[in-house]
């Protein structure tokens, strides 16, 4: 594995996404990570910081499908899936798909939707299948879903279940820009849509690859160890639940696939620094809802009070 290839991968994506969303380098590292990670992400913040455009200026900056769902209230499994419809000059049932079948589905306000149809995406989720009476496909290859929804307003909303939040690989944030940034934001915008003028940077094929070398980083089985320590210590804490073993595996695929777009061939303790609030906070069970600020700082404090591994000179 060429330890530059990664770095590539990330500043032509990185920078191709700049072009539309302005001052948010990190929280777009942070997607593209997840997104190499074969990961899925939750973007919690409030309307109108960019969360629907930044995930189409990911569409657009590879070779794939897109596909957007805005959940309600009334939204249907089937909505999500298909139906199978039956055709009358056919005289047979013919598989309508529905939304799922992409690379990239934008799952816009998820928590709008009914606890039964957020648990039809669960399967496509994490068994990369779709089940239609009785008879299961694949969704899209890749796969990748960012779902996004607003942590303030909670009137006519259904929190999303451990089960559902623990299938995403992390859980990030916009933010609000600040003075130079939003200046920015009005002065690129005044002068037309940059969305419509970025074009694909890269393609499946080498996000397939990116994937496969990303899976080929080097983990020291210290690093192991430190990441084991930290989930560990979530679940020791004051909460209902910490994190569990699937949040170990996401933590350490992301390390990987961190370091990897970083352009190191192997993974040390600073990928799990980084990588932990977002990959292990949204999987602790406080009993508020939403966005929870208190597990944030449960896994920053957890994160500073772990011993960081470090190489043993005398072995």
């Amino acid at each position: 594995m060429d330890e530059g290839s990664g770095k590539k991968f990330a500043d032509k994506v990185l920078k191709n996404i700049a072009e539309v969303i302005v001052g948010k380098e990190r929280t777009v590292k942070l997607l593209l990570t997840a997104l190499v990670a074969d990961g899925h992400v939750l973007l919690e913040d409030v309307p109108g910081t960019g969360k629907t455009r930044l995930a189409k200026a990911l569409a657009k900056s590879l070779t794939a499908d897109f596909s957007r769902i805005q959940f309600t209230p009334d939204l249907l499994p089937g909505d999500i899936t298909g139906l199978n419809i039956y055709d009358r000059q056919k005289n047979s049932f013919v598989l309508q798909k529905g939304p799922v079948f992409t690379n990239i589905l934008l799952a816009d306000e998820i928590n709008r939707a009914t606890p039964r149809t957020q648990a039809g995406l669960l399967e496509c989720m994490e068994e990369r299948q779709v089940t239609i009476d009785g008879t299961s496909y694949l969704p899209g290859d890749p796969f990748f879903v960012i779902a996004t929804q607003n942590p303030v307003e909670n009137a006519g909303t259904f929190p999303l279940p451990e089960a559902q939040m623990d299938r995403f690989a992390m859980c990030l944030s916009m933010g609000l820009p600040d003075r130079k940034e939003e200046l920015t934001i009005l002065n690129r915008y005044m002068k037309g849509e940059p969305l419509a003028e970025i074009e694909s940077v890269v393609s499946l094929k080498e996000l397939e690859q990116a994937r496969s070398e990303a899976s080929d980083v080097f983990v020291h089985p210290c690093i192991l160890e430190y990441i084991t320590d930290i989930t560990g210590k979530t679940r020791s804490a004051d909460v209902a639940a910490g994190a569990s073993p699937r949040g170990s595996l996401a933590l350490l695929r992301c390390a990987r696939a961190y370091a990897y777009l970083t352009g190191r061939a192997f993974v040390i303790p600073d990928d799990v620094k980084e990588l932990a609030v977002p990959v292990l906070a949204h999987r602790i069970v406080t009993g508020s809802f939403g966005m929870n600020r208190q597990a944030a700082e449960l896994v920053e404090h957890i994160v500073e009070n772990t011993p960081v591994p470090t190489e043993d000179f005398h072995a």
